[in-house]
């Protein structure tokens, strides 16, 4: 512990002058140039091969020989919202801000390499900075094809969690993240006014079912255990009082933790909405066209798997391998913003999580505890006492 607390003293500044140098340029998803230049730079600078992805963001590296890989992730894209923080390295990009720790992540990683690099490691360790995390569908789909997986026995990642304390790394059985894919329905009839609505497809009517009845009929139709949640974000129709639009659409996000789950959600929201739309309108009175309704979601990608899987956020691209996430402290004041808030900042951080990664025999587990997968999140104290403001 001592060693790596002697290393983060001798390299305190130069990790938090590259995350604040992040921070200060974020990018989107897909769209991190920059942010991956940077990165490459910096890992070339340490003696490594950095690759970077074909579609020119999200950066792979390898660091020793061996077949069995054990990969290291963090990703790397910022989020379309303003940087409402008063400080130095505030984000100089209008509309975009890392209110999620994406560049504290890529610090990290950057850091981890730096002592992975000076080492004489006994197997491979690959280093994947993932682009697109925050987009659906996300980076993890290109980083995949590209061939980040390739070999891989174990991957580990970590993410901020303001809702724990700087120096706790927060840990669980199962996943800790959920997948998660984008749901779009567009209902489309003949309108009408609002006089007349037995003579009309009410879209407005029918949004209205559809947006109270389908989180429900989901319940009962999935395993609990399956932890599927569908929550709106957005709904449109219409603009005028007495009037029934022609269309209407909502958009939302699903989420589940069960992989069988996911994979028949789909089907399963098409026959639903379905279900749900057909009594609103009388086919004998209206001319509305048979199919007065469409659903459809973001996976359609030629790809067989899911853009995501449970636990995308910690960066688990795949189920070929063995999995570990866990969250890190990063808040030690009030009020805790949340990630995802233009107003969020790390207070403290610590690297000791990195550290603790490093001291691990390769391809075993981050720490196996029989925690029940419904339980909350264990918060187990670093001894390492190596934090700095960021």
């Amino acid at each position: 512990m001592r060693i790596l607390d002697d290393w983060l003293a001798a390299h305190e500044a130069e990790l938090i002058a590259i995350r604040r140098d992040l921070h200060a340029h974020p990018e989107l998803a897909f769209a991190e140039k920059r942010t991956s230049d940077l990165i490459a730079e910096r890992l070339r600078m340490l003696g490594l091969a950095p690759t970077v992805l074909p579609g020119g963001t999200g950066v792979i590296c390898d660091i020793g020989e061996g077949e069995r890989v054990v990969a290291l992730r963090a990703d790397i894209d910022a989020l379309p919202l303003p940087d409402l923080k008063d400080v130095s390295y505030r984000s100089r990009t209008p509309g975009a801000c890392h209110a999620c720790g994406h560049d504290a992540h890529t610090a990290i990683l950057l850091g981890v390499a730096a002592v992975l690099a000076a080492m004489d490691l006994p197997g491979r360790v690959r280093l994947i900075f993932q682009p697109a995390e925050e987009a659906i569908p996300g980076g993890a789909v290109g980083t995949v094809a590209a061939g980040a997986m390739a070999g891989v026995v174990s991957i580990y990642a970590l993410h901020c969690d303001p809702r724990v304390d700087v120096g706790f790394v927060g840990v669980r059985s199962g996943p800790i993240t959920a997948a998660c894919d984008r749901l779009d329905v567009h209902l489309s009839g003949t309108g009408g006014h609002t006089g007349r609505p037995h003579l009309t497809a009410d879209v407005v009517y029918a949004l209205g079912r559809l947006i109270t009845d389908l989180p429900g009929l989901l319940s009962r139709r999935v395993d609990p255990r399956a932890g599927l949640s569908l929550v709106w974000g957005a709904v449109d129709a219409g603009n005028a009082a007495n009037a029934i639009p022609a269309s209407g659409s909502a958009r939302g996000t699903l989420r589940m933790l069960d992989h069988d789950a996911w994979d028949a959600a789909e089907s399963l929201v098409q026959e639903l909405v379905a279900q749900i739309v057909a009594p609103t309108w009388d086919r004998r009175r209206s001319s509305t066209p048979g199919r007065a309704w469409a659903a459809r979601t973001s996976r359609g990608t030629s790809i067989t798997r899911p853009a995501r899987w449970p636990g995308s956020a910690c960066g688990v691209p795949d189920r070929r391998c063995r999995s570990t996430c866990t969250s890190r402290g990063s808040t030690s004041t009030s009020p805790r913003w949340p990630s995802a808030s233009g107003s969020w900042s790390i207070r403290r951080w610590s690297l000791s999580v990195s550290g603790a990664v490093l001291r691990l025999p390769l391809a075993r587990p981050l720490l196996c505890l029989p925690i029940r997968n419904t339980a909350p999140l264990l918060c187990v104290p670093l001894r390492s006492t190596a934090s700095c403001c960021v």
